[in-house]
């Protein structure tokens, strides 16, 4: 009975780690739908040494008539002009919101953008994952020094 309390309880502890794990990976896909002479606005709230690739796919409209640009935290703004493909990535160097903007220069027509972007989190220069991998490992091996030093000698 107690084996099996065990063993319910280190499921329950897994489960919560994955759950929490999985959390940390950040990337997202979405479709924006940008009306003509309208502008849509995608937030991105970064911390420094986030490492970030921006892609999106112009599917339907006029390609050239997207405008692509990114708002910096310390008031700057990067504007990257039109194109029906566009990829990008950068370091982050400021802790801020990052603000996306898509603007539609036709007047007539909508454009649907497919907008892809993943963050990666870098804690100590090492890749967040990474880092957690390397952290459940030190602790998992201290716990079976401390269980073996612990346990009865013949």
């Amino acid at each position: 009975m107690a084996n099996l309390r065990r063993l319910l309880a280190s499921m329950l502890v897994i489960l919560a780690l994955l759950a929490v794990l999985t959390g940390f990976g950040q990337a997202t896909i979405t479709s924006l739908t940008v009306n003509g002479g309208e502008e849509v606005t995608q937030p991105i709230g970064l911390i420094v040494e986030d490492r970030v690739l921006i892609q999106y796919k112009v599917v339907g409209g006029n390609v050239k008539a997207m405008q692509f640009s990114i708002s910096f935290p310390n008031g700057t703004v990067k504007d990257f002009g039109g194109s029906g493909d566009f990829s990008y990535s950068f370091i982050c160097d400021a802790e801020g919101e990052y603000v996306l903007h898509f603007v539609n220069t036709d007047q007539t027509e909508e454009i649907r953008v497919t907008l892809d972007y993943e963050v990666q989190h870098y804690i100590f220069g090492i890749p967040q994952m990474l880092f957690m991998v390397i952290l459940i490992a030190v602790v998992s091996v201290a716990g079976v020094a401390v269980f073996i030093g612990l346990s009865r000698k013949p």
